[in-house]
């Protein structure tokens, strides 16, 4: 189960119900950022979240309200003596982006950041999870990002062990270790003695984006987390993002459990936005800053500020 906060759900610009994107991961305890605009540290320290507990930060494209929080925080995490390396990931322009921010001012970072720019088709792994980006289209390099907790195996199933002739013992420790063990000549594997697998929560985050077709990576998802920037096509004009709509099409067409409309424009209030996106999409979900989703084993748990 992994914990999803929402520290900033709206785009271009702050205001004063809520900030530019940004949305933080929990799983064990490690924090995973997608996108760090401006005011990201603020958001942090009203969420709980330690900046410190920050191992990675996926940036989908470099437009300012998406990336322009790094430097605050990383310049908080130096104050804090922090030693680990942090590693940022984004497109093509990320290593020479992310360095000039970093040469701004009188400031070093005295901990190791590791830039790594990745394009579609790319994995990055983790024991736990991975996260694989991919492309939208925005008018500049930009990407989505699909992230995948590893499933983990099912508990041990008493009558399965049974029907095997078997107790249960010290044999069932090593069976973990190994996946499978012999027992009085016959091979015992851990998926004979199992129940189903725990389905690891899948989360798919598209960045700003004009409407695209998501492929079968983004598809039977959790949660996805989809930029409608715009309530209808005369409102978005020639910009590169998505409205409402449109949003929603993707969903249905992606198969996913939940639509969070994203990066809400900021011409528009809360209470607008919503009424108008329960008419076009009655099933999608207006996050506000600070909601928090838990998600994991194919539910999905809201717990709404």
């Amino acid at each position: 189960m992994i914990t999803l906060t929402f520290l900033g759900t709206g785009g271009i610009k702050p205001t004063p119900e809520r900030n530019v994107p940004s949305i933080a991961i929990k799983i064990g305890k490690e924090v995973i950022l997608f996108d760090c605009g401006e005011g990201t540290l603020r958001q942090l320290e009203i969420s709980g979240i330690s900046p410190m507990k920050i191992s990675k930060i996926f940036i989908t494209h470099f437009h300012g309200d998406h990336y322009i929080g790094l430097l605050s925080l990383i310049q908080t995490m130096n104050l804090w003596d922090r030693k680990e390396p942090l590693e940022i990931y984004g497109p093509p322009g990320a290593v020479t982006f992310v360095k000039n921010l970093l040469r701004t001012g009188y400031f070093l970072p005295t901990f190791k950041i590791i830039i790594n720019e990745v394009w579609e088709g790319d994995v990055i792994k983790n024991k736990e999870y991975k996260v694989v980006p991919f492309e939208v289209s925005h008018g500049v390099p930009a990407l989505g990002y699909v992230f995948k907790e590893r499933d983990k195996r099912g508990n041990f199933d008493l009558e399965k062990i049974k029907r095997l002739g078997l107790s249960p013992g010290p044999w069932m420790k090593e069976l973990e270790k190994r996946g499978k063990i012999e027992i009085s000549g016959i091979e015992i594997r851990l998926e004979d003695v199992t129940g189903p697998k725990k389905r690891g929560a899948k989360i798919v985050y598209t960045g700003d984006t004009e409407p695209i077709t998501l492929g079968d990576l983004c598809k039977d998802c959790d949660m996805l987390i989809h930029e409608a920037t715009y309530i209808s096509p005369e409102d978005r004009g020639e910009s590169y993002h998505s409205t409402i709509g449109e949003a929603c099409n993707s969903f249905v067409e992606s198969r996913c459990k939940v639509l969070a409309l994203f990066h809400r424009g900021p011409r528009y209030k809360y209470s607008e936005y919503k009424i108008a996106a329960k008419k076009i999409c009655p099933q999608a979900y207006v996050p506000r800053d600070f909601d928090r989703i838990l998600a994991g084993n194919g539910n999905v748990i809201f717990e709404v500020r």
